[in-house]
């Protein structure tokens, strides 16, 4: 199990810094590899299940319910993770999706019903291994306390975003090259290697905080209120993704260039990793709910003025403002649940967040859907809008349940001072052993 880790901070922390942290490739590596199959899952469903049915309708059904059960599902798995650990959980899960999605595929080659494609998407979606969420929880736990956390989770959004953006192309490329099931069946390949390697990796996952009898009951993540704040911020963020990806495609038809719908994704998908790429370089002075505030106000208004767009130039440059202002709001979100959240609950805050986002997307992918179907793609747009608007003015009203609680960054100090301090892995002594305090920026 790991710990925390004394980090060199006389330099700005960077991505290089981070890097160097101990062991930390050791789980960022395989964490790629095992995370890169969730950007191909949703376009193999697609791909293939259009393939066999001949209805872009009945793929977007199934493709759906895959996407609605993994959000209600991963949060039940980040529980499941903090309470026996992360190999105890994602070992079994990564066989499950691996057979689930294989069952999928044999289904849809052999031309069953959608009814029964649907209800086999519940298990694989179900059973989508909560890798990123893993590899956050990893970080937070090394890094506890560290200036470097904030490049922590930047680096773990353009990890995300990255992941994005190459999926859906080895997908595609899967599928259309080689044969309509060679994207599924690689998806589950690459899910089941990576995530067992991932697994494996034990010396890094974080504590496991066991029960000792009479004490009280875990809190679960939900409990607390920060933690809801922020769900409602991610919904929010997932509103632009499932809207940008419905309303770019039917504006790139709209204007008799169906081509042109991956470019501009694909500028609004840059737009994000650059801002994140940016963010973990940034050595910040004011606190993570300021930054939260301003980065989703910037955000709310980048996403306000998509519909008025009406030439690509235009469409792509708002597009590109508006991956600039999320990855702030993200990466930030993402920071604050080590101020927030306790250690042993972290794993499912992570997940609720992943989840929200997953939701937010698959909720603004139907609405954006409808309004594109009956008004055009100028009235999907107005889905962004209104889905950060209302997570801004929650935000805004709620913005108190968000400042960190200083007492929880202090761990049993009085029972860590009589024992030994812990060493890290170069061996040398890591003062956060003995009990003191992490400092805390409060706005």
């Amino acid at each position: 199990m790991t710990s925390a880790v004394t980090t060199d901070t006389s330099a700005r922390p960077g991505y290089g810094q981070l890097l160097r942290t101990p062991r930390a490739l050791g789980f960022v590596l395989p964490g790629f590899a095992a995370r890169l199959p969730f950007g191909m899952l949703t376009i193999s469903i697609l791909l293939l299940v259009q393939h066999t049915t001949g209805s872009y309708g009945s793929a977007g059904i199934v493709a759906a319910v895959t996407g609605v059960s993994m959000a209600l599902c991963a949060p039940v798995m980040g529980n499941l993770t903090d309470r026996f650990g992360q190999s105890a959980v994602l070992t079994p899960v990564v066989l499950v999706h691996s057979a689930a999605v294989s069952t999928l595929v044999a289904l849809a080659l052999l031309g069953a019903p959608v009814w029964a494609l649907a209800l086999a998407a519940v298990p694989a979606g179900a059973s989508v291994p909560q890798v990123g969420p893993m590899v956050r929880a990893r970080w937070a736990a090394r890094l506890e306390g560290s200036p470097l956390l904030p490049t922590a989770a930047a680096f773990e959004s353009v990890t995300d975003e990255f992941t994005f953006v190459v999926g859906p192309v080895l997908a595609t490329a899967l599928c259309t090259g080689i044969h309509p099931a060679a994207g599924l069946v690689t998806e589950a390949a690459l899910t089941l290697a990576g995530g067992l390697v991932f697994a494996a990796q034990r010396a890094t996952q974080p504590t496991v905080h066991t029960r000792a009898a009479g004490d009280e009951k875990r809190a679960s993540a939900l409990s607390f209120a920060g933690l809801r704040v922020l769900i409602v911020a991610f919904l929010g963020i997932g509103a632009v993704f499932g809207g940008m990806q419905v309303s770019l495609a039917a504006f790139s038809n709209e204007i008799g260039n169906p081509g042109a719908n991956g470019l501009l994704y694909g500028v609004f998908a840059a737009g994000n990793m650059i801002a994140g790429i940016a963010c973990g370089a940034i050595a910040w002075k004011i606190s993570p709910r300021r930054r939260l505030l301003l980065g989703y106000a910037g955000l709310t208004l980048a996403a306000s003025v998509l519909w008025t767009a009406h030439s690509v130039i235009l469409l792509g440059a708002l597009g590109l403002l508006v991956g600039l202002c999320i990855a702030p709001a993200l990466i930030t979100g993402y920071t604050m649940i080590e101020s927030l959240i306790p250690a042993n609950a972290r794993t499912e805050a992570f997940t609720w967040l992943t989840g929200a986002v997953a939701f937010g997307q698959a909720t603004a992918v139907t609405l954006a859907g409808r309004l594109t179907d009956a008004h055009g793609s100028s009235y999907g747009f107005l889905v962004p809008m209104a889905g950060t608007a209302l997570a801004l003015v929650t935000l805004l009203a709620l913005r108190a349940k968000l400042a960190p609680k200083a007492p929880s960054r202090i761990i049993n100090s009085s029972a860590q001072a009589a024992q030994p301090a812990p060493a890290d892995s170069s061996g040398r002594v890591n003062q956060r052993g003995l009990g003191h305090r992490v400092p805390v920026t409060v706005d």
